[in-house]
């Protein structure tokens, strides 16, 4: 019993940890009365001015653990692919969709992290260049992971069922994206706006990871080369 056999406890693990995460931050913000931090230039704090502060310690340890279960999940449904325990990819463009989006992943991991640990009180900008690395790589990952998925061999078995998966994936994604977009606009200007945005994309960040725990699912229980043979035997019937 393990990761190896329960492989979809990696991205559930970094759901809930963010998501509980979220919700210390933002219930601890309130029960203080909404203090208005230095870093705050409107009424709704930033999940940033709240790391910044007396709960810097647990942003950093939550950032960790998320953007480790992001990179992990992605990388562990690679492997699962080429061991043949989830659909494996048939053709050279759908290897490096998932490559690429490993490597978004990372990218935006490392942006997480720095962001984290680079906080808006003693490094703004630097903060913000973080973040902005954060999202874009977040954003090329997932869009490279329903790439992906449109060019998967419809002889797998749980194609449908990954089918639903991957629409969550694609309505999140577009979702969030678009988000960040009104997110980087009114930032300035709105903060306020930014502000309720930055949550929302937060909170909507744990189910795009809760997408992977479905995902990962399906190699429960699968041996290794089991979906190969039975693209094979579908397509010798």
């Amino acid at each position: 019993m393990g990761i190896r056999q329960y492989p979809q406890l990696i991205p559930l693990i970094g759901s809930v940890v963010w998501f509980v995460m979220l919700w210390v931050m933002l219930i601890v913000w309130l029960a203080l009365g909404q203090p208005m931090y230095p870093t705050m230039q409107g009424k709704i704090a930033y999940i940033s001015d709240i790391g910044a502060r007396g709960l810097k310690p647990l942003f950093i340890t939550g950032c960790c653990i998320t953007a480790i279960s992001l990179t992990l999940s992605l990388s562990i449904e690679r492997w699962l692919r080429h061991r043949g325990r989830l659909l494996p990819n048939m053709r050279t463009r759908e290897k490096v969709c998932s490559v690429l989006s490993v490597i978004g992943a990372v990218i935006g991991s490392a942006g997480i992290i720095l962001l984290s640990i680079f906080d808006t009180q003693r490094h703004p900008s630097l903060h913000r260049l973080f973040l902005l690395i954060f999202i874009v790589g977040v954003a090329i990952s997932a869009i490279f992971t329903v790439a992906e998925y449109a060019w998967l061999h419809k002889d797998f078995v749980y194609y449908y069922k990954l089918r639903r998966s991957y629409m969550a994936k694609s309505i999140i994604a577009l979702i969030l994206i678009a988000a960040a977009i009104a997110f980087g606009i009114v930032l300035d200007s709105k903060p306020d706006v930014g502000g309720v945005l930055e949550w929302f994309i937060a909170f909507g960040f744990t189910f795009y990871l809760l997408t992977f725990w479905y995902d990962l699912r399906q190699a429960v229980g699968s041996k290794r080369g089991l979906q190969n043979r039975q693209i094979q035997m579908r397509a010798a019937i």
